[in-house]
């Protein structure tokens, strides 16, 4: 038991440790005129901030009302 205990141990720490590792090299050379390659920033951005705008503003609005209330 000792023995299947060590063995299934050491193949999840080595799958964790794969699952980790830096991706390989595509290989080929970029073309001189290529852009460079980055993460697109489109419409999620947009939504998330107008999340938290709400966000903001439903908690501002709250805190407000009981502070009134207090008075």
């Amino acid at each position: 038991m000792k023995k299947l205990t060590t063995l299934l141990a050491a193949l999840l720490f080595f799958g964790v440790l794969n699952l980790y590792a830096p991706p390989g090299d595509p290989g080929g050379d970029p073309g001189v005129g290529d852009p460079p390659v980055g993460a697109p920033v489109d419409g999620g951005a947009v939504v998330l901030l107008i999340a938290g705008a709400v966000y903001g503003a439903k908690k501002l609005k709250k805190k407000n009302k009981e502070e009134t209330e207090i008075l």
